[in-house]
């Protein structure tokens, strides 16, 4: 197993690549616009829960999910205020470091951290955050994408939507799919088999195409199989199960687990076992990069590994 030794980059060189892509911008791509100005400055946005009036340009905004965190960083904004996965986490480490100020977990916001800041933008995410929504509509305008996560580019497009940039973030994921397909290219990714697996204390997960990393790595060509992926299109295996890691290449992240060393006597030596492992194509990644880093920064974090290690 030969894993990548941790590197991130500054959110300096992150926002000096976002930037540089979004003046390049001569027209919007395609996608369809989200919101609609209006003569006076202000714009409504169609989203999730319906429409909401954004009064101008916004300058203290509060976002609720790492999607819309990685969205807002890579328009080159930076928010008031933030959840965190858990407590003590902060923000992803590839964004580098922040001022902003937390205002509870990711899954239970604190309603008054948030109205202490006197927002005037909120964003969230219907999934996770529609029992407050009222609350945080009497807070100060509040935009909801449908997801977290899974269709990664809605939330995205909402986060743009909702601070008036819909048409740099359309070039910023054209300039994205460009480098996926390089980058696939490169590394030979069509028609290789491949496994995400993220390593938790009891168990493991398989994630599947329509997750964050894996969105990305299949659309560089890899292949991720063929199975019977859950509703956020990942599978939640035990550690006996080993052998459904059945990549030619692996990329595993170690959030709470370890992948080589078991108490389970039924289980030792099924890691060492593993073709990838065996050939020396068992990768360790970040796993804030890989499994919380959603959206465009996130996947250059993605691709800057795949390159690196297979390139």
């Amino acid at each position: 197993m030969t894993p990548i030794l941790p590197r991130r980059r500054s959110l300096t060189s992150l926002l000096a690549v976002a930037v540089a892509s979004v003046l390049t911008l001569s027209a919007c791509s395609g996608g369809g616009d989200t919101s609609e100005t209006t003569g006076d400055g202000a714009y409504t946005v169609t989203h999730a829960m319906g429409e909401t009036v954004v009064d101008g340009a916004p300058e203290r905004v509060v976002v609720l999910d790492s999607p819309h965190l990685d969205a807002l960083v890579a328009l080159g904004r930076n928010p008031v205020g933030v959840t965190e996965a858990a407590a003590g986490s902060g923000t992803p480490p590839y964004l580098g470091d922040m001022d902003v100020e937390f205002v509870g977990l990711t899954s239970e916001p604190d309603i008054d951290k948030i109205a202490a800041l006197a927002p005037d933008l909120i964003i969230g995410a219907k999934v996770r955050h529609e029992a407050i929504y009222d609350e945080l509509s009497g807070i100060a305008p509040t935009v909801f994408s449908e997801n977290s996560g899974t269709d990664w580019q809605e939330q995205a497009r909402i986060t743009a939507a909702a601070v008036g940039e819909d048409e740099q973030m359309e070039q910023l994921i054209d300039d994205l799919d460009t480098r996926i397909a390089e980058v696939g290219a490169e590394v030979g990714a069509d028609g290789t088999t491949l496994s995400i697996v993220r390593f938790l204390p009891d168990n493991f997960r398989l994630y599947g195409p329509q997750t964050f990393s894996g969105s990305i790595l299949s659309q560089m060509g890899f292949d991720l199989g063929e199975r019977e992926w859950d509703e956020y299109s990942m599978a939640q295996l035990s550690p006996e199960l080993y052998e459904q890691i059945t990549g030619d290449v692996v990329f595993f992240t170690n959030f709470g687990g370890d992948p080589s060393a078991t108490t389970m006597a039924t289980v030792t030596g099924l890691w060492g076992d593993l073709p990838a492992v065996r050939s020396g194509q068992a990768h360790e990644v970040e796993d804030e990069a890989w499994m919380l880093g959603i959206g465009v920064l996130g996947a250059g974090e993605i691709l800057d590994d795949v390159q690196e290690i297979l390139g």
